[in-house]
C-alpha cells in the first residue's frame, strides 16, 4: 500500500461494504466516524485501527485527519460532511475522496480546485455509483463527438437504497430537479421532463432527476447542456408531478429531520442476495449543433457493490498519485475507461457519430 487511508463513516451501509472491500483487497484502512461504539465494532471485526471524531470542531478534525495520506468520506448527507473534511484535508495536505452525488455538493467541491491545487491535494468526489459509470460514459461519448453541445444520460435500476441514500435525497429536496443550460446549473421542478428511453430491458419511461452528472459530467467533458433521467413507472412519474407542491414542506428542517430519523430506523439497505440479483443500465446520447449524434449504453452490477469496488480502487489510485492535484472527476482523474475495469461492467456503442434528419 502506498499510504494510509482513513475511511470516514465506515459503519454506514456503503461505508461497511467499502471497509470490507478495502480489507479484502489488501489495504489496511483506518476506520472512523462519530459513533464510538459502531466505529469500534467495525474496526474490531476487520482488525483495523480506528478513530472516533465528529466534524463539529475543525481543530479536532484536522488532528484526526493529519496522520492519513487520504480520506475517503462515506458519511452522508455530504451536504453536511464534505466541507469540514475537505477543509481539514486542505490544511493538512491530505488527499480527499467521497461518494457524493448531490449536484450542489459537487459544485461546491469543484469550486475548491484552486485551493486544492495550491495545497498540493487531490480532491476527487463522486467515486461511487454516483457518479463513476455515468461520468465515464459521458466522457466516452464526448470522445466520440468532441463538438457535442448537449449530453443526455438515463439510468435504470435504482431500486435498492440505504439509510444514507434516503437521507441524502431528503437533504437535496431544496433542489428537487436540476439541469445544466449554457454551462450553468438551473433548478427545475421534480420530473421536469419525461421521455422514453431504450434500455436493454426494453423501453422505459424516464424523468429528469438532479443526478450528480449535471455537475460532474460538465467538468469531465465541457458539454454545456446536460440532462439526466431516471426510469420510473408512469404512475410514479405522475405522482412526482402531483407532489411538487409538497416539496417545500418536505424540505423544511423539522419535517426533513423527522423523515431522516424514520429512514435510519426502517431502511436497512439491500441484502447480499438482493444485491446479487440487481443490476443497473445507463443510456447516453451526445448531440452537436449540426444535428450529429452518438449514443452508447452501459450495464453495471448492483449500485452498492459497484460503489465498494470503485471507491476502493479510486482511493488506491489517489494514494499512488494518479489523480495529481486539485479537483477531479472520476473520469478526468482515472480516464473514461475507469468504470470498465470492474467485473460486470459492460459498454456498448449504439450509434457512432451520424447526422439525424429532422
Amino acid at each position: 500500500m502506498e499510504g494510509d487511508l482513513l475511511v470516514y463513516g465506515a459503519y454506514g451501509y456503503a461505508g461497511s461494504l467499502i471497509a470490507e472491500r478495502a480489507v479484502a483487497d489488501g489495504l489496511d484502512p483506518i476506520l472512523a466516524g462519530r459513533d464510538a461504539e459502531r466505529v469500534e465494532a467495525a474496526a474490531t471485526e476487520r482488525g483495523c485501527d480506528h478513530r472516533v471524531f465528529s466534524l463539529e470542531h475543525p481543530a479536532v478534525v484536522e488532528r484526526r485527519v493529519a496522520g492519513a495520506d487520504a480520506v475517503l468520506n462515506c458519511a452522508g448527507p455530504f451536504a453536511d460532511t464534505a466541507e469540514p473534511l475537505i477543509d481539514a484535508c486542505l490544511r493538512t495536505g491530505t488527499d480527499y475522496l467521497d461518494l457524493a452525488g448531490n449536484v450542489d455538493v459537487l459544485e461546491a467541491t469543484a469550486a475548491r480546485d484552486a485551493a486544492a491545487t495550491d495545497a498540493g491535494v487531490a480532491v476527487v468526489p463522486g467515486v461511487g455509483f454516483d457518479v463513476v459509470p455515468t461520468d465515464c460514459l459521458a466522457a466516452i461519448l464526448h470522445g466520440l463527438l468532441s463538438e457535442a453541445t448537449e449530453l443526455t444520460l438515463a439510468i435504470d435500476g435504482l431500486g435498492t437504497v440505504s439509510p444514507g441514500t434516503v437521507k441524502s435525497m431528503l437533504r437535496g429536496l431544496d433542489r428537487p430537479g436540476a439541469v445544466r443550460r449554457d454551462g450553468r446549473v438551473e433548478t427545475v421542478p421534480a420530473a421536469y421532463k419525461r421521455r422514453t428511453v431504450d434500455f436493454p430491458t426494453g423501453e422505459r419511461t424516464a424523468v429528469t432527476v438532479p443526478w450528480g452528472d449535471v455537475s460532474a459530467a460538465y467538468y469531465s467533458t465541457g458539454i454545456p447542456n446536460i440532462e439526466v433521467y431516471a426510469a420510473v413507472p408512469d404512475r410514479v412519474a405522475d405522482a412526482m408531478v402531483r407532489g411538487r407542491r409538497l416539496v417545500p414542506l418536505l424540505a423544511a428542517g423539522p419535517v426533513r429531520r423527522a423523515a431522516e430519523a424514520v429512514a435510519e430506523r426502517v431502511v436497512s439497505g439491500p441484502t447480499a442476495d438482493e444485491r446479487a440479483q440487481s443490476e443497473a443500465h445507463i443510456w447516453g446520447e451526445v448531440a452537436a449543433a449540426d444535428g450529429t449524434v452518438a449514443r452508447a449504453r452501459m450495464r453495471t452490477p448492483d449500485t452498492y457493490d459497484l460503489t465498494a469496488a470503485t471507491a476502493v480502487e479510486a482511493a488506491r489510485r489517489v494514494l499512488a498519485g494518479a489523480a495529481g492535484e486539485g479537483f477531479q472527476t472520476p473520469a478526468s482523474a482515472f480516464g473514461p475507461e475507469f468504470a470498465e475495469a470492474f467485473e460486470g461492467v459492460e459498454r456498448e456503442v449504439l450509434t457512432r457519430p451520424e447526422r439525424v434528419v429532422q
